[in-house]
């Protein structure tokens, strides 16, 4: 017979490059025995996320159990998308043992637990825990947590203005739903960036929080699995700024893809995405890109100013070789042209 226990459910939140995929990836891997089965939610059309770890596929997880969803917000396609997504995946013989969500890095965790709720799936699941990816460099350089004491006094010298960004209630809204944070970039930051990370953490988390260092998504899944959180059913004790509200925005932020074609070098993206970061404040690119007279595919993925590229795999034979790109930013600064013209040299 079949088990009529839940399944667990990990959603692995984060912003924009701390490192989801990667983690994800690596807990395919070392799974400990359990028979995953992975959603990976993208912002932007080029299904990146996903075709990097159905390459991770493995007996324990193939790639029939690992499915995209790029439609839009996972949390605002509930019924079209998510709910018949995870109802194929309880279908399957064998059934997988554990869920992996990872949401896109822009997504607020909390309206998707409330989709958890809803009865055609919740008495067959379980959210195990929502983890959250937080970049330990940006972290211990400020950039998404705000001087709450020198915004207060801007405030009250001057009542009309409103000095919380987008980014930084995206940021502490995730930590607000969070059973566990992992930090990311531990290696980049430091003993001093982790340890001021750490602090900065602590004082915006609404709750006391556990905190693990990761350096490339190397954690035990035995610390990321199993919580046994069941945060569908305490929402209430994880508060977002948008409570109260019927649903939540995603205008404050826009992307496009660029189709080009063979690039120069690595070198030479990597110094037109850093313009872009300087010039036009892009939040993120990702991606792959084809180099002239190099047989394997590059993968590019880049937070701000910072870029990393490797080969991930050969060309496929009749594979049109090209450069798609994902560029994430800010709504008012998405300018088509001025990107394309910067990418294209």
């Amino acid at each position: 017979m079949r088990d009529l226990s839940k399944v667990p459910v990990t959603i692995v939140t984060g912003f924009l490059g701390a490192g989801k995929t990667t983690l994800i990836s690596h807990l395919i891997r070392n799974a400990g025995g359990r028979r995953l089965a992975v959603v990976v939610n993208e912002f932007g059309t080029l299904g990146v996320d996903g075709d990097i770890l159905q390459s991770c596929a493995i007996p324990d997880c193939p790639a029939e159990n690992i499915v995209e969803l790029a439609n839009g917000c996972i949390c605002c396609t509930v019924a079209d998308d998510f709910i018949p997504t995870v109802e194929k995946l309880l279908a399957m013989e064998p059934r997988p043992d554990h869920i992996l969500i990872e949401t896109s890095g822009l997504a607020l965790p909390k309206p998707l637990l409330k989709a958890f709720d809803w009865p055609a799936i919740r008495s067959r699941i379980t959210v195990d825990g929502v983890v959250a990816l937080a970049d330990a460099e940006a972290v211990a350089a400020g950039r998404f947590a705000p001087d709450l004491d020198a915004v207060e006094a801007q405030r009250a010298a001057d009542p009309s203005l409103d000095h919380e960004t987008p980014l930084s209630e995206v940021f502490e809204d995730q930590l607000a739903c969070a059973d566990l944070v992992l930090l990311t970039k531990a290696d980049l930051a430091g003993p001093e960036g982790v340890a001021k990370a750490r602090a900065i953490i602590a004082a915006e988390a609404p709750r006391p929080l556990p905190m693990v260092e990761a350096v490339d998504g190397s954690v035990s899944a035995e610390i990321v699995l199993g919580l046994e959180a069941a945060a569908e059913d305490d929402i209430a004790a994880r508060p977002s700024h948008h409570d109260g509200a019927d649903d939540h925005e995603h205008d404050d932020f826009d992307s496009i893809s660029v189709l080009l074609g063979e690039v120069e070098s690595p070198e030479a993206l990597t110094a037109s995405i850093v313009t872009l970061a300087e010039q036009q404040d892009i939040l993120r690119v990702k991606g792959y890109a084809a180099v002239a007279g190099k047989p394997m595919r590059l993968l590019v993925q880049a937070v701000g100013r910072r870029v990393r590229t490797n080969y991930d795999r050969p060309w496929g034979a009749g594979e049109p070789r090209g450069t798609q790109l994902v560029v994430i930013a800010e709504h008012d600064r998405i300018d088509r042209p001025a990107i394309e013209a910067v990418l294209k040299g």
